[in-house]
């Protein structure tokens, strides 16, 4: 394969044929391939054998980016507003001090009640089923600790496309497959998700709110129906990324707990800070069970420090999230206006991101970057769907939303084309 003679999507012969043609023990043919397969250089679709993958799965999305020059406006990051980040010195200060009077050492209990307590409360506030309550290292840790506890090498995981480049990425470094699900303003196309689960999908990533990069949220109707879906197949495993939590104004309406195993996730990322690196996940008593027990033979707890403050952030004011949720939607509401002035169709109904389909790619970036404005291309978001740009709107301010639309209406021309709709 490092010599190219094998072409991306060419099946590898079975093992033990393999094995006879070179005269190896086929467990020797067996081991090479399971390292390829950790690697991501090929993938395994059960029956149908092994194959090379189109690009290894350490292809991170995250290097499809665009080198921002000096002078060049950046809004391609996906960041929160700095501005809006509430103060982490004086919740991490008490929670320190609270550490001093009680230092927490090994064997004691990994999960900080206050953060549990405020944690499920908000959740149970939400609708989202009773279940045990974990902390992770992030969002995309939480997934990849669920998708580990009950998927094999070669299960297919339905994920959303366009959809979070670094799930896309994370979903073949574990060895799985990647098959995608259209979205449009109200989440994930319940044709779509019933379509790759009755071709065998193991399981289901959904975005609820602030998806990224199209800004779609669940609504109830959608909610009704994927919750349809998943009833006749209750052996899926649903995972659901509620990140956009606390910057949002539109209501949770969870999918959670229409199947058997199912878990939610909630970052403090976003409203908080990124460099939290903290999540809560719920979820059933099984799945649960298996991510706190692997998680104590890896990072064995999240810091609980950490937790202590986010507890504070999140049950003690610190953080206005009605009035975060609402400079987010005017910013996004004003470049989506803007935008439609000069005849251009982008999305965003929520969060900090707007997606705007474009007939070519790689032209409207380069244009814009000439223009002085710096956006993510849309190759990293994507599957199979057509070509799109996201920006993030999270520190744009009037005086720029003018300029913005003007020159993505010249670098994209108008009527690029609408993500179509389920109604």
């Amino acid at each position: 394969m490092g010599a190219g003679e094998l072409q991306p999507g060419q099946p590898l012969p079975p093992m033990r044929e393999l094995a006879r043609s070179l005269g190896v023990n086929p467990n020797t043919v067996a081991a090479a391939y399971r390292t390829l397969r950790e690697r991501g250089v090929i993938e395994t679709a059960g029956r149908r054998g092994s194959r090379v993958r189109a690009k290894p799965a350490t292809t991170g999305r995250e290097f499809i980016r665009v080198d921002v020059p000096e002078g060049v406006r950046d809004v391609s990051d996906g960041n929160p507003d700095p501005a809006l980040l509430p103060a982490l010195g004086p919740v991490f200060a008490a929670a320190a001090e609270a550490g001093d009077r009680e230092p927490v050492l090994y064997g004691h209990a990994s999960l900080d009640p206050e953060l549990a307590r405020v944690a499920r409360a908000e959740l149970d506030a939400d609708g989202v089923p009773e279940g045990p309550v974990a902390v992770t290292s992030g969002s995309l840790d939480a997934m990849e600790r669920v998708l580990a506890a009950h998927l094999k090498p070669g299960d297919a995981v339905a994920v959303e496309d366009p959809g979070w480049g670094s799930l896309l990425d994370l979903v073949p470094a574990l060895g799985l497959r990647t098959v995608a699900v259209g979205v449009d303003d109200q989440g994930p196309r319940p044709e779509d998700v019933r379509r790759v689960l009755e071709a065998g999908a193991r399981a289901l990533v959904v975005t609820d709110r602030a998806q990224n990069p199209t800004g779609a949220a669940v609504g109830a109707t959608r909610a009704r129906a994927l919750r349809s879906v998943l009833r006749d197949h209750p052996g899926t495993l649903l995972i659901e990324d509620d990140h956009g939590h606390g910057i949002v104004d539109l209501p949770l309406h969870p999918l959670a707990g229409t199947t058997g195993n199912w878990a939610l996730v909630r970052s403090a990322a976003k409203a908080c800070g990124p460099d939290l690196r903290l999540a809560v996940l719920t979820g059933d008593p099984v799945t649960l069970d298996r991510v706190r027990g692997r998680q104590r033979l890896g990072p064995g707890w999240v810091s609980r420090i950490s937790q202590r403050a986010v507890a504070r952030l999140w049950s003690g004011g610190a953080v206005d999230t009605r009035a975060v949720a609402e400079v987010y939607r005017r910013r996004r509401e004003a470049l989506l206006g803007a935008l439609a002035e000069h005849g251009v169709t982008g999305f965003g109904r929520s969060g900090m991101n707007v997606w705007i389909p474009v007939p070519d790619e790689t032209g409207a970036v380069a244009r814009l970057l000439h223009a002085g404005w710096a956006v993510a291309p849309g190759a990293r978001f994507r599957l199979s769907a057509p070509p799109g740009i996201r920006i993030t709107v999270s520190t744009l301010g009037e005086d720029d939303v003018g300029p913005l639309a003007a020159a993505v209406a010249a670098a994209v021309g108008p009527g690029a084309g609408p993500l179509r709709s389920y109604v």
